[in-house]
């Protein structure tokens, strides 16, 4: 079983034509399920990664490599956000000292209502919006004493290449593709614009740092040693991240998330870290 990528050898592509020449019946999912299945390609709970596999044949369908069956179901353009339905919320000013808001409820947010809470708050007021997740993540609503909704925080994969984090690190290719899955990225942190509270961004990251690894551990059968996020320093300061005693560790190439790309194409951004473990570095290494 592997819970990352598998080396994709001119024998696993071979594979995959195969599949899709034996069984010209079967739907794009169904392919990915079955390399999944072939490869053993499935997280450390056993869920096959199907969703990875997806992107994965998509690429080589575009680059030519193999030629998937037509899509049942015309998707968005890759590159193009996940439209999300636009809810009312209550923005009601909130301005006060933390200690009135203490102690803060957080939840873990899956399905339903909140759910679709999340996504549209995140979609309307993240200067990102909200363009779906892909693979493990975690969503986070935070909640004030008496139940008010105050920030929103989404976790995802880490960034597949990230060359000040690597090296310091002190990965190779191989090692970074082994271990990657034990890094999270925050991808979204939004307080919300209504919410004028001192300290609440840091408070909120010094409750979460606590927790989120065994909250992973609890729905993905790992934990984590180590988040990582990325600032776009034309907008933010990093304030809350500093304070909450992430460490800088330079700057990404603007590339984006995969790398996949010669020249930079979005803006450059600090990287921040925040150890989980005491020994995560040695633990990455993999020494």
């Amino acid at each position: 079983m592997t819970n990352t990528r598998p080396a994709l050898t001119e024998k696993r592509i071979d594979d995959i034509r195969r599949i899709i020449r034996e069984n010209p019946e079967m739907t794009r999912t169904q392919i990915s399920k079955s390399v999944c299945e072939l490869w053993e390609w499935q997280s450390l709970s056993g869920q096959l990664k199907d969703i990875s596999a997806r992107d994965m044949l998509r690429a080589l369908d575009k680059a030519g490599t193999i030629a998937l069956p037509p899509p049942r179901i015309v998707t968005r353009k890759a590159g193009t956000r996940a439209i999300s339905s636009h809810l009312d919320h209550d923005t009601s000013l909130i301005k006060c000292s933390l200690r009135k808001l203490t102690p803060l409820n957080v939840e873990i947010v899956e399905g339903g209502s909140e759910l679709k809470e999340f996504k549209s708050i995140i979609d309307q007021y993240h200067y990102l919006g909200f363009s779906g997740t892909v693979g493990e993540n975690m969503k986070y609503a935070i909640r004030s004493a008496s139940g008010k909704l105050l920030a929103l925080l989404l976790f995802g994969s880490a960034a597949w290449s990230c060359h000040d984090r690597d090296v310091h690190i002190g990965w190779d290719k191989e090692r970074r593709r082994e271990a990657l899955y034990l890094i999270s990225n925050n991808h979204r942190f939004l307080v919300f614009p209504w919410v004028y509270v001192p300290c609440l961004a840091s408070h909120i990251l010094s409750i979460i740092v606590r927790r989120i690894s065994n909250d992973w551990q609890d729905k993905y059968g790992h934990g984590l040693l180590a988040i990582e996020t990325f600032v776009d320093n034309s907008r933010f300061r990093a304030v809350c991240y500093r304070a909450a005693n992430f460490k800088r560790l330079g700057k990404t190439t603007g590339r984006g998330r995969d790398g996949g790309h010669h020249n930079a194409i979005l803006p450059e951004k600090d990287i921040y870290i925040y150890p989980l473990d005491n020994q995560w570095l040695k633990k990455l290494r993999g020494v």
